[in-house]
């Protein structure tokens, strides 16, 4: 009981009492698989920290990334298994806003102008920084393709997914959830939910390029 704690999503609480002699305090976060969990229900705290520790990782091989001895390729690699991994941790579940969007693909940014030794001040696109390393494609694309992955109905996590809280919602424009970014990643890519059946075709779907409006 001593290691037990519950967190309650979007109201104020006190502890969970069992009996007369026991409860279960109540907490504000908690970490679960190295993710933040906090009583707003939002991706918000957990994606600020996933940037920040990217960017630690980032100033930690800041020489590195600047050094001209080192080929962009190996740089590339190296950016790969030590900042994109720890930024991108838990991302499949991650509801991607604007300002997250932002976030990310400014940390990505980041490292990808060190690797290339080119300074803010040169005023050089990102799309062409991209050429020069070889990354056709942002990492935000790379987190679609991830939460596009296909799960059977019958998984615990699908069924959670799709459950809907029985009580009115509050008053206001509602936030965008999970569910709602998926959709518009299958609409740029002309994807239904029918399709992912056929393993194979939805594989290419969700690799391919997204439409440009």
């Amino acid at each position: 009981m001593n290691k037990t704690k519950y967190l309650f999503i979007g109201e104020t609480h006190s502890n969970l009492k069992l009996d007369k002699n026991s409860e279960i305090e109540s907490c504000q976060e908690y970490k679960y698989l190295g993710v933040i969990f906090d009583t707003s229900g939002t991706d918000d705290k957990e994606i600020r920290s996933r940037v920040i520790q990217a960017r630690k990782c980032i100033a930690c091989l800041n020489g590195i990334l600047w050094s001209k001895d080192i080929r962009k390729e190996r740089k590339l690699n190296i950016y790969n298994a030590l900042i994109k991994s720890s930024l991108l941790y838990g991302s499949e579940t991650w509801r991607l806003t604007e300002n997250n969007k932002r976030r990310v693909e400014a940390t990505e940014m980041d490292a990808l102008r060190r690797s290339s030794r080119i300074s803010r001040k040169e005023r050089i696109r990102n799309v062409t920084i991209r050429q020069q390393i070889g990354l056709e494609e942002t990492i935000i694309k790379e987190i679609e393709q991830n939460q596009l992955q296909r799960m059977a109905e019958g998984r615990l996590p699908k069924i959670a997914l799709k459950w809907m809280p029985k009580q009115k919602r509050a008053r206001g424009r509602p936030k965008k959830n999970w569910m709602e970014g998926i959709r518009k990643a299958m609409n740029e890519r002309n994807l239904n939910e029918g399709q992912c059946e056929d393993r194979k075709q939805w594989s290419l779907g969700v690799r391919q390029r997204r439409k440009a409006f």
